[in-house]
């Protein structure tokens, strides 16, 4: 007998094991020393600035964007797989029991996210809004959670159409909506708020009366999401250990790399310098993840306003960066041809150490360069010789014991 809630319970067992198995490497010791000290150092900041906030500041467009947002996106994760798609689909008619379990644990997971955000444009609402009182704000989160319910069951509905476009349009004017209403909530303008969730709740109603128009699921569509979400994880994952099942994805960029592997000698011992100078470019998500560490750290130093701190970040990302890319050292753990290459392994190390050293080289010039435009002379000499001597210690200090 095919029992649906110990299906669940099972398959939920199992995904939780598998995600804190890597949850463990993403929060470790050091990651989370360098975010408690970003989240700090932000946190401060934002309250100096809220001090000086001008009256107008479009608080009720960014909180009823924020909002609309976070209602808004509500995905469904079923827990589904592959095989699924064979052994399940005779049962479908007794997975009701599941199916509700897997929206049950869709909110739940997605309620940490509400709260953050929540947390974070708290202080701005009140600061701009001085004379309401906080209960109005609390109110505006309740309203959040009920809006997060109904935009979670219509985004389930919505997963029996196969037709992407469609959903798509449906998740946008609902984002629309949802904004607009939490926008006219703040404002004050509570009767076109009113009258903005009745053209919500009418929404609902059609997205229903399409849901039932298809009797049967989509099985597919369903694996296929929860398989991406997967992957995304994977890939987060993968910047902090190793995650042998994920599938990288090969991008050509022949310009880049082009340009990248133009100086490289054409002899056996630069065969390693080629091998990670187009893995870099071509291979998982390094490029773009060096790229949006050292666009974010730019933007911390280029608006906090404290020169010390301005140094503190500037390092904290420049550490951050290489030690992303330490991960590149294992990314062809799994390609055996490698062995056969008649090379010495110590030409290995030297290839990703020398490669971990210019890019850091990079990142501190790129800072160097973004001190003289604000005009900090003493941050350009600080960060140029700080910088280039912390890459030199980092990489044969830290790294190179750990090439193994």
């Amino acid at each position: 007998m095919f029992d649906a809630n110990r299906f669940f319970k099972d398959r939920f067992s199992a995904h939780l094991k598998e995600t804190s198995r890597y949850l463990k490497y993403i929060f470790n010791g050091h990651i989370a020393v360098a975010m408690l000290f970003l989240v700090s150092a932000l946190s401060f900041y934002y309250q100096q600035w809220l001090e000086t906030i001008p009256d107008t500041f479009p608080t009720a467009l960014i909180i009823g964007l924020g909002f609309g947002f976070m209602a808004s996106y509500s995905p469904v994760r079923t827990l589904l797989r592959e095989p699924d798609l064979v052994f399940l689909l005779p049962a479908e008619f007794k997975m009701g029991t599941y199916f509700r379990n897997a929206l049950i644990y869709s909110f739940v997971i997605q309620l940490y996210l509400i709260l953050l955000v929540a947390a974070a444009l708290g202080p701005l609402y009140l600061a701009s809004y001085p004379n309401e009182p906080g209960s109005k704000y609390l109110l505006i989160v309740v309203v959040l959670f009920i809006l997060k319910v109904w935009n979670l069951l219509a985004n389930w509905w919505m997963l029996k159409i196969r037709d992407w476009k469609t959903r798509w349009t449906d998740q946008v004017i609902r984002f629309l909506l949802n904004a607009v209403i939490f926008f006219f909530f703040i404002q004050g303008q509570l009767l076109l708020a009113a009258v903005t969730t009745l053209i919500l709740f009418v929404l609902f109603v059609y997205n229903y009366y399409l849901s039932k128009q298809h009797s049967g699921l989509v099985w597919d569509v369903l694996v296929d999401k929860d398989r991406m979400r997967m992957r995304t994880f994977y890939r987060i994952a993968n910047m902090f250990t190793d995650v042998p099942h994920l599938k990288m994805q090969i991008k050509k960029r022949h310009w880049l790399v082009s340009i990248i592997a133009r100086n490289v000698r054409f002899k056996q011992e630069a065969s390693y310098v080629y091998l990670y100078r187009i893995t870099m470019i071509r291979s998982g998500d390094y490029l773009g993840m060096y790229i949006r560490l050292m666009v974010i750290g730019g933007l911390a130093v280029y608006y906090v306003p404290n020169i010390w701190m301005k140094l503190i970040f500037t390092f904290l990302f420049l550490y951050l960066s290489s030690f992303q890319m330490m991960t590149i050292w294992q990314h062809h753990r799994t390609v055996t041809w490698l062995d056969l290459y008649p090379i010495p392994k110590e030409s290995r190390q030297d290839a990703v150490l020398g490669l971990l050293k210019q890019l850091m080289i990079i990142q501190t010039i790129v800072f160097a360069l973004l001190f003289l435009y604000i005009g900090n002379l003493t941050g350009v000499v600080v960060v140029s010789l700080g910088g280039l001597m912390f890459s030199y210690l980092f990489v044969h200090g830290y790294v190179k014991q750990r090439l193994t």
